[in-house]
């Protein structure tokens, strides 16, 4: 008995100690503003979004942005800056804001919604692949919450596993040990599970492979060089999968599973 109670403790700070790399760290995109010294985040926020409500979208854009050269990111501000570019008839650069804001709330019907709204502006009509049944239903279940609801959700039920562990080893009752041995091992396996959702979802946001296309048209090539095969032509506002960068070009795959390279100037990550 002491035997086990000495390896859980060894595995608990083994495993908080994995859960602490599961903090976010949001890429900020590049801006152009800068903030001015005599107004808060909190400040610009309330304001841009009553420039927004007296439809001067121009202007809360430029507060929106400011906001978020300022490292203050947020769902709100990225869907919010997404809304205004898309009132001021700019479905690109409104899609690279939306699908931002997805990457911080993927669960979020909203988002959706105003990303399939933009989407019909846009004049590349491409059909996806179907996927396998099981990883479009492992994407859903993935992303029914944030990293941070996983990761917290993972760390919850990991103690309360502990707990039961404990309850386990030292109860004198056969029905006490029958139920938080059963109740403690779902619990162990939905934990690591939720873990393994957080890790996804830190990954779509650190490695950050998918782009927005910025040009008007773009021509693709069979090799990263202007004197390469043309392949395909894309348009701007298309969302499109980095696979490799080469200088100052980059492999991308369409969502038909197409690939070819383009100059890097013409994508923006989202």
């Amino acid at each position: 008995m002491k035997r086990h109670i000495l390896i859980l403790l060894f595995i608990l700070p083994l495993f908080l100690k994995a859960q602490e790399n599961l903090t976010l760290e949001v890429p900020q995109p590049p801006v152009d503003y800068s903030q001015p010294a005599d107004l808060k985040p909190e400040e610009m926020l309330e304001q841009a979004n009553q420039l927004y409500i007296n439809q001067e979208y121009q202007k809360a854009a430029g507060l929106y942005e400011q906001i978020l050269s300022s490292g203050k990111t947020s769902v709100q501000v990225y869907f919010n800056l997404g809304n205004a570019y898309y009132k001021l008839n700019d479905p690109a650069r409104a899609l690279l804001n939306f699908e931002r804001a997805k990457l911080l709330a993927p669960a979020n019907e909203d988002i959706d919604f105003n990303i399939r709204i933009a989407s019909q502006f846009i004049v590349d009509n491409i059909t996806a692949l179907p996927q396998p049944f099981f990883l479009r239903w492992r994407s859903s279940v993935v992303n029914m919450a944030s990293a941070d609801t996983w990761a917290r959700l993972s760390i919850i039920t990991f103690l309360v596993f502990l707990v039961l562990a404990g309850m386990f080893f030292f109860s004198r009752y056969s029905w006490v040990k029958r139920t938080t041995f059963w109740t403690g091992l779902f619990l162990l396996v939905f934990s690591a599970f939720s873990f393994s959702f957080a890790n996804r979802q830190k990954k779509a946001l650190n490695e950050r492979k998918y782009a927005i296309i910025f040009c008007p048209r773009v021509t693709v090539k069979s090799s990263p060089s202007s004197s390469g095969t043309d392949l395909f032509l894309i348009h701007e506002g298309l969302k499109v999968e980095i696979t490799d960068s080469l200088n100052n070009w980059k492999e991308i795959r369409i969502p038909d599973g197409n690939k070819g390279w383009m100059p890097d100037s013409c994508a923006v990550r989202i």
